[in-house]
C-alpha cells in the first residue's frame, strides 16, 4: 500500500505543487529498519514506474528534486502497533518533526494495518492523547483502509469501538475508486446537464451493469484474500460507491453533508441481496495477456481445496421512485480477460413498428458508458442511418476521453483523496451508516455462501468469468457487455 499508491500519490501532490511546503512523513512498521533504508526502498519502488506502460501510475522519470524535498522529511519508526511504548515513540515524532518543519500540531494517522488491527490503533492513539484535538486549535484525522469489517455485526462493532476515541468528522474510511476523475464527473455529467437528468429513471433506463474486472490474481495477498474474499473486498466499499454515484437522488449542495446523505438513502432504499441472484467464481489455469498463469489454489498461503471466491456476479434492486423496476447488475472478479472498471447504462429499446418494411432486423440498444479504468471517459451509442438510398442503420458511438481534451497527469486515485483529508473534506468518504447498510445488503449471500460446501464454480484465467454469470443475465433476456471492449 505504501510503496504502490500513498508515496506515489504523495510524490505527485509534491510534484504538482499542492502538497503543502509544512509537511513531515512518519513510517511505521514492525520489520527493523532505518530512514535511510526505508526512503531507499520506497525510491526503488517509484524507479519500477518509470517508463511502465501496464502501471496505474506511469512516469517517464523521476523528478529527483521533488523526491529529495519528500525524503528529507520522512523518518521511520520500528515497534508493535499493540504496544503502548510504540504509541509514545509517535507522540515524540510528532513534536519533533513538527518543530523542524512547522506543522502546527495537525496530523493524520493513516490506518494501512489488517482490518483486524483498527480499533486496537485508535484506542492506542485515543490512550496516548493522539487523537484530542477539541478547542486546542489544531486537527487530528484518521484515514481507514477498506475493507471496514467482514460483516454486519463487526462492522457495527468496528464503529462502536472506533466512535469512542474518535468523532465521525476525524474519520475518513477510504476508498480510491472516488477519487478517480470520471467517478468524480458522474455527478458533474448528471446534475449540470439538463440533456441528462430528465431520462436519469426507471421510465428510460432498462437496466444498469457496473463492472471491475482485473487481469492481475491475488499473488502474494494470499492471506488476506483466504479470509476476505472478492465479495467483501469490493462490494461493500467500491462497487457500492459506483452505485450510489449513479442512482442518488440530486443533493441541496455540494457540500459533505448533502452528498452523503443522498448516498446513505440509495444504500437504505436497497432490498437484500438473494443469494439466487448471485454467482461466485475462482480462477483455474489459463492464459492472461499472452502470459500463462496458475489457478488460485496454487497461489502463496492459499489453501489447496480453497472454496474462496475470486469472482463474483450480483442482481440488485433499489426500491424507490426513481429506480423501481430496473435491475442493476454488477461483477468483479480477478484473472479476467482485460482491466476494465465501467458503469454502462442501458436505455430501453425504442419501437420497432417503423422499420418493418425496411432491411433494418433490429434496433441495437442504446448504451451511455461511463469508462473509468483504463481509458477514462465517456461515450454514448446510437442508432444512425447509413449513407445511401435504402433505409438501413448504423450503431455508432460518440467517445469522449480525458486524454484527448486534458493533460494526462500520472495518479494513482488518491492524490485527491489524501488532499481532502488535509482539507477535511469527507465528501468523497464513506459514513458509518453508509458502510452498515452495505453489509446488510450483502450478508445473506455470505450467509448463504458459508453453508454451502459447494464452493465457487471454477473459470479459465483470462476469459469474462464463470458461465453462471452468462445465466443470471439471460434468464431476463439480457446479456453483459464484453469485458475490455467497445461492443
Amino acid at each position: 500500500m505504501t510503496k504502490r499508491l500513498m508515496i506515489p500519490a504523495l510524490y505527485n501532490l509534491a510534484r504538482t505543487g499542492v502538497l503543502p511546503e509544512d509537511f513531515a512523513i512518519i513510517g511505521v512498521d514492525l520489520a527493523p529498519n532505518t530512514a535511510s533504508g526505508w526512503k531507499g526502498s520506497l525510491h526503488a519502488m517509484l524507479s519500477t514506474f518509470v517508463g511502465d506502460e501496464h502501471a496505474e501510475f506511469r512516469i517517464d522519470e523521476i523528478d529527483e528534486a521533488v523526491w529529495q524535498r519528500l525524503a528529507e522529511r520522512m523518518t521511520y519508526l520500528q515497534g508493535d502497533i499493540t504496544k503502548p511504548e510504540l504509541y509514545a515513540d509517535i507522540a515524540k515524532a510528532l513534536d519533533t518533526l513538527g518543530e523542524q518543519f512547522s506543522t502546527q500540531d495537525n496530523a493524520i494517522f493513516y490506518l494501512a494495518v489488517a482490518g483486524s488491527y483498527f480499533a486496537t490503533v485508535v484506542a492506542q492513539l485515543a490512550a496516548a492523547n493522539l487523537t484530542a484535538d477539541a478547542g486546542t486549535g489544531h486537527w487530528r484525522r484518521v484515514v481507514v483502509e477498506k475493507p471496514f469489517g467482514h460483516s454486519l455485526a463487526s462492522a457495527q462493532a468496528l464503529n462502536r469501538d472506533i466512535l469512542c476515541s474518535l468523532r465521525e468528522d476525524q474519520i475518513f474510511r477510504i476508498d480510491h475508486f472516488l477519487g478517480k476523475d470520471t467517478v468524480q464527473s458522474i455527478m458533474a455529467l448528471r446534475f449540470a446537464n439538463g440533456l441528462f437528468e430528465p431520462i436519469w429513471n426507471r421510465d428510460r433506463i432498462d437496466h444498469v451493469q457496473i463492472t471491475v474486472a482485473e487481469t492481475v490474481g491475488v499473488e502474494t495477498r494470499g492471506r488476506f484474500y483466504e479470509a476476505t474474499g472478492a465479495l467483501r473486498d469490493m462490494v461493500p466499499n467500491h462497487v457500492f460507491t459506483l452505485l450510489a454515484m449513479v442512482t442518488m437522488e440530486p443533493p441541496t449542495g455540494f457540500d459533505a453533508a448533502s452528498i452523503r446523505s443522498r448516498k446513505a438513502d440509495v444504500f437504505a432504499a436497497m432490498a437484500t441481496a438473494r443469494p439466487d441472484q448471485s454467482v461466485r467464481g475462482q480462477y483455474a489455469a489459463g492464459t492472461v495477456r499472452g502470459r500463462p498463469v496458475a489457478a488460485y489454489r496454487q497461489d502463496a498461503d492459499v489453501a489447496a481445496g480453497s472454496t474462496v471466491e475470486t469472482y463474483l456476479a450480483m442482481e440488485l434492486a433499489i426500491d424507490n421512485w426513481r429506480w423501481a423496476g430496473v435491475p442493476f447488475y454488477f461483477r468483479t472478479g480477478k484473472h479476467l480477460a482485460a482491466r476494465s472498471t465501467e458503469i454502462a447504462i442501458r436505455f430501453k429499446q425504442a419501437p420497432f413498428a417503423a422499420f418493418r418494411d425496411t432491411p433494418v432486423g433490429s434496433l441495437r440498444p442504446n448504451w451511455l458508458v461511463l469508462s473509468i479504468a483504463p481509458d477514462e471517459g465517456i461515450s454514448l451509442q446510437f442508432e444512425v442511418k447509413r449513407p445511401g438510398p435504402v433505409v438501413d442503420l448504423a450503431a455508432v458511438r460518440m467517445d469522449f476521453h480525458y486524454a484527448d481534451w486534458f493533460p494526462k497527469e500520472p495518479n494513482v486515485g488518491y492524490e485527491t483523496l489524501i488532499r481532502d483529508v488535509m482539507i477535511g473534506d469527507q465528501t468523497l468518504f464513506m459514513r458509518a451508516d453508509m458502510v452498515e447498510q452495505g453489509w446488510r445488503i450483502v450478508e445473506p449471500v455470505l450467509d448463504a455462501w458459508a453453508a454451502d460446501p459447494g464452493g465457487p464454480a471454477r473459470y479459465e484465467s483470462g476469459s469474462d468469468g464463470p458461465a453462471a454469470a452468462d445465466a443470471l443475465l439471460a434468464r431476463d433476456g439480457r446479456e453483459w457487455r464484453a469485458i475490455g471492449t467497445s461492443k
